[in-house]
């Protein structure tokens, strides 16, 4: 339950225009926590990072749209998620964290108010592991959902990849799904991302990627696997800031360069325009 520090809340206005419609696939929420307390199993304490702490960060950002990933400091109750999927209406979608076993009636009514799938991860304590894919994943595809999956290690990918080949639904790999720089393009796990990126059910989601870096910024090293995947499937690559960066050990980045990143990654405005728009409308149901 150690404490993990806040994000930059000096959050500067970026040099690059977003374009309209663009989604922010990756954010959480937590707290107040004197409204929507932690999970006593976590395993980290975040700050308050409250909704109208993320709707100012997008408005500062230029971002329209934006995605609620449920945090795990508040385990498997989704009551400050949701909250904020209600308060912010059609701007906003959610992916929650739940064991399986909701009823069918249930889990349409949260599509209603905006949800699109599950998150399972290896990384904190409290919430739901991959013991639980094969039933989420049956889950998600009567709705239309998808698995949003959140690796300790990049070697994880490599063990769980045949059961990823099996399942009905689409799945996003979370972060890269933590491949390192060092790792590279060469490496067991990035051969196993384009391999299930063919299959047509994976999504690939760039977000956090300052954790995976040995450099600094702009974090070049990381161009390699990036470039390689969007040339790989154009179609099935995301965006998102990772605000506000809970567990990041060392400099807290700043949003607004996180986004003016996104020329150096995509060079090409329709690419651009694909990741940032026409691909997360087409995951989470927005209209572009």
């Amino acid at each position: 339950m150690k404490p993990c520090q806040g994000p930059d809340r000096a959050t500067r206005k970026p040099a690059y225009v977003m374009p309209r419609n663009a989604v922010d696939t990756h954010a959480h929420v937590f707290g107040p926590a004197a409204r929507f307390p932690f999970s006593p199993e976590r395993s980290y304490t975040p700050e308050d990072c409250t909704l109208e702490q993320y709707v100012e960060l997008l408005d500062t950002l230029g971002i329209d749209r934006g995605v609620i990933v449920h945090g795990g400091a508040h385990g498997t109750d989704n009551a400050a998620t949701l909250d904020a999927l209600d308060r912010l209406g059609g701007r906003i979608r959610a992916i929650l964290v739940t064991p399986p076993g909701m009823p069918l009636a249930e889990r349409q009514a949260l599509h209603d108010r905006g949800v699109r799938g599950y998150r399972m991860s290896t990384v904190v304590s409290g919430g739901v592991g991959f013991d639980a894919l094969e039933a989420l994943a049956d889950e998600a595809k009567q709705l239309g959902w998808h698995l949003l999956l959140h690796f300790h290690a990049s070697s994880e990918l490599v063990d769980v990849a045949d059961r990823l080949r099996a399942l009905p639904c689409d799945y996003v790999l979370d972060h890269l799904a933590r491949i390192r720089a060092d790792e590279g393009v060469d490496s067991p796990a990035f051969k196993t991302v384009l391999d299930l990126l063919a299959t047509g059910r994976c999504w690939v989601k760039l977000a956090s990627l300052y954790r995976l870096s040995s450099e600094p910024y702009p974090h070049r090293d990381m161009l390699p696997l990036i470039h390689a995947v969007m040339a790989a499937r154009p179609d099935r690559m995301i965006w998102g800031t990772n605000w506000p960066h809970p567990i990041h050990v060392g400099p807290m980045p700043n949003d607004g360069d996180i986004v003016d990143l996104i020329p150096l990654w995509a060079p090409d405005p329709a690419m651009q325009h694909r990741m940032l728009v026409a691909n997360p409308s087409r995951l989470y149901g927005f209209d572009f």
